[in-house]
């Protein structure tokens, strides 16, 4: 988990200066747009349409971007439709990547994500080469001196998380998917500060690099996240803190 984490921790103080937030709020209304088609446009009845307007908010996203983005989910704006698909591959030195997208034009996206894995010395796999590598869960991180740890133990487990450890200079806290909006709440209820809160898939086990492939590797998975259709990209690499400040 701990390269998960790592690279987590780097995109979330990436996004908060990031000059590309119009292709953040991109993102946002992409997945406001399919969790209100799915599941309703009520948010309270909707888990992944409150999480992900959670997430809008926290990145400064305008509340009427994102009443937008649930009437077109629902129907009462016309909207665009889009497809969930999943891509997976391998990075420089093995590592395993697993790409969700939401997109309207599925040759288009898998043109450009084949690209990307070529150009940095990956490859693009067939479906399910990887995806077992993952467990879909939810990823809470909070700064260490944000809270107790006595305090944020307590709050997270009675809320039902399944685990929190630390890692650097914050705790990381994982939960299954459909314990991770009481966990948040839990910890908001307690004045508890998060850095990044998502359901995302996280690695069973990760492959060390390093060198160039580590390299290679960071510039991949940024290249991809970089992509309009892409909305998350999960991998199981882990890469010495030296790297990781070089390339954040």
């Amino acid at each position: 988990m701990s390269g998960h984490s790592k690279w987590s921790s780097i995109k979330h103080k990436k996004a908060a200066k990031d000059a590309k937030r119009g292709k953040l709020f991109t993102k946002f209304i992409k997945e406001i747009t399919v969790a209100a088609r799915m599941g309703g446009g009520d948010p309270a009845a909707n888990p992944r349409l409150r999480t992900a307007v959670q997430t809008a908010r926290d990145n400064s996203m305008p509340n009427d971007n994102i009443e937008r983005a649930i009437k077109k989910g629902t129907g009462e704006l016309e909207g665009v439709s889009y497809e969930e698909v999943s891509y997976e591959g391998y990075g420089p030195g093995g590592a395993a990547f697993l790409v969700q997208v939401l997109t309207d034009n599925r040759n288009r996206t898998v043109s450009d994500i084949r690209r990307l894995f070529n150009k940095h010395g990956g490859s693009l796999g067939e479906t399910g080469c990887v995806a077992w590598m993952f467990d879909n869960k939810g990823l809470i991180v909070v700064s260490r001196e944000a809270a107790e740890e006595e305090t944020l133990l307590g709050l997270a487990l009675e809320a039902g998380a399944e685990d929190v450890t630390e890692s650097d200079d914050v705790f990381e806290i994982v939960t299954q998917p459909e314990d991770f909006a009481a966990v948040r709440e839990s910890l908001e209820n307690g004045k508890i500060p998060v850095v990044s809160a998502e359901v995302t898939m996280i690695p069973k086990s990760t492959t060390t690099l390093g060198g160039k492939e580590a390299v290679q590797t960071l510039s991949l998975t940024e290249d991809l996240e970089d992509l309009d259709d892409v909305q998350s990209v999960a991998a199981n690499f882990d890469v010495p803190d030296e790297i990781l400040e070089q390339v954040g």
